[in-house]
């Protein structure tokens, strides 16, 4: 077994952006607890069973945009089922550990979280996380896979905003304050701008491909549009989170991470060679880490 093949289908690059929520949701929900968010048992299951999702979703996109072909001649990271260094039949089998595994660590997550009293909540978490992983494998697999008819931007912002940052908030507090949806919408927006970007790169291709994404479906001038729609919503929903909130100036230090952030744009709007997009999805996703980790603390202080 080829152990460096499957980290590169694991796409180490794009888990700082899938524990982006979590960072956010856990600081806000731990925000009253009298120990860090770094002792919580919490926090970093909830950060294993978000990690093991993101793989199981890399390693399901890798495996079917491989056999349906829509991974040839693409631009950026070379995809390991299409190169043939991992055969499909390998790529399933690790797509079933990786479930297993990340069932497992949930289960522990649900009951640290909820224990033997709140029997309803661990059901629920428990269908969620089942939906994760059906989300993660239907994305690109099977003929009915969501990616292929432009919903991809949907299950982003659902799973990667409001489920990540409202799901582990609710695993501290036991209950939901609306405002928490705020910043949920900021990351599922940052999130979606990410695929975005990703699907601008992409657009030649899987137009031949008969890849419907939404970019596929607007067109460039429009998706661009909507990028612009994205990185501007997610700064407007979490300033308006922090107006509502606001206790100190210190909690607009997350302004920061939108610096990159609209530089991201400006690129956006001037570039003509869509390939050369591919260098941009990494400074928007670390860029949307940098924001959870920053927006976290400083509305938790």
């Amino acid at each position: 077994m080829d152990v460096k093949s499957y980290i590169k289908a694991a796409r180490l690059r794009t888990l700082p952006l899938s524990v982006s929520g979590i960072i956010v949701g856990s600081f806000l929900g731990n925000q009253f607890s009298n120990s860090s968010i770094l002792e919580s048992s919490i926090f970093w299951l909830a950060m294993v069973t978000t990690i093991g999702f993101q793989v199981l979703s890399n390693f399901a996109n890798d495996y079917g945009d491989g056999i349906k072909g829509s991974d040839k001649n693409r631009t950026g990271e070379a995809r390991m089922v299409a190169s043939g260094k991992i055969s499909p039949k390998h790529m399933k089998n690790a797509m079933i550990i990786t479930t297993i595994i990340t069932i497992i660590v949930a289960l522990m997550l649900i009951y640290v979280a909820f224990g033997k009293e709140n029997f309803g909540f661990s059901i629920l978490f428990f269908l969620l996380g089942i939906a994760s992983i059906a989300a993660a494998i239907k994305y690109t697999v099977g003929k009915s896979a969501y990616g292929y008819s432009g919903f991809g931007d949907l299950f982003v912002f659902l799973f990667f905003g409001l489920l990540s940052v409202v799901g582990s908030y609710f695993l501290y507090t036991k209950q939901l304050n609306f405002l928490i949806f705020l910043p949920a919408t900021a990351i599922g927006f940052l999130s979606t701008a990410v695929l975005n970007l990703n699907n601008l790169r992409d657009f030649d291709q899987d137009k031949i491909n008969q890849k419907n994404t939404l970019v596929v479906k607007l067109g460039i001038t429009k998706a661009k549009k909507y990028h612009f729609f994205l990185i501007f919503g997610a700064l407007f929903a979490s300033s308006i989170f922090v107006i509502l909130n606001f206790s100190s100036v210190i909690q607009l230090l997350f302004l920061i991470a939108f610096i990159p952030l609209i530089k991201n744009l400006v690129t956006v709007a001037k570039n003509k060679q869509l390939p050369e997009l591919d260098s941009e999805l990494k400074k928007v996703a670390l860029s949307t880490f940098l924001f959870a980790i920053i927006f976290g603390i400083v509305n938790s202080l």
